[in-house]
C-alpha cells in the first residue's frame, strides 16, 4: 500500500525557517521524481519544488528559489523541504508528490500525501 506522510508544518513568524519531511512506503522510491506541491485558500495547487529521481537534478517556482530548498534521502525513504525566509505568501497546505512515468507503456504512476499545513504569520 503506497503512503505518503508529510510532517513539520506549522505557525512560523515572517523571516523564519521550517523543514518538511515526506516519509514515503509501498513503492520503489528511488525511482521516482518527488515534488513539492502547494495549495493556498481559493488558488490553484502549485508545483514549488522537484527532485529527479536520476542525476538529483532540482528544480523550483520562481517565487521560491533561493529561499527553498529540496532534498532526498533514496536509504530512508524521504523527501524534504527546506523554507527559509518564509513569507505570509508562503501560507499554504504543502503536499508531497511522487510521480513515475513507465518508460515503455508511458503508464504515469501519480501518488499523493494528506497536506500539511504552513502559516506565516506575525
Amino acid at each position: 500500500q503506497v503512503q505518503l506522510v508529510e510532517s513539520g508544518g506549522g505557525l512560523v513568524q515572517p523571516g523564519g525557517s521550517l523543514r518538511l519531511s515526506c516519509a514515503a512506503s509501498g513503492f520503489t522510491f528511488s525511482m521516482y521524481t518527488m515534488s513539492w506541491y502547494r495549495q493556498a485558500p481559493g488558488k490553484e495547487r502549485e508545483l514549488v519544488a522537484a527532485s529527479t529521481s536520476a542525476g538529483g537534478s532540482t528544480n523550483y517556482a520562481d517565487s521560491v528559489k533561493g529561499r527553498f530548498t529540496i532534498s532526498r534521502d533514496n536509504p530512508k525513504n524521504t523527501v524534504y523541504l527546506q523554507m527559509n525566509s518564509l513569507k505570509p505568501d508562503d501560507t499554504a497546505v504543502y503536499y508531497c508528490n511522487a510521480e513515475w512515468v513507465h518508460v515503455f507503456t508511458n503508464r504515469k504512476y501519480d501518488y499523493w500525501g494528506q497536506g500539511t499545513q504552513v502559516t506565516v504569520s506575525s
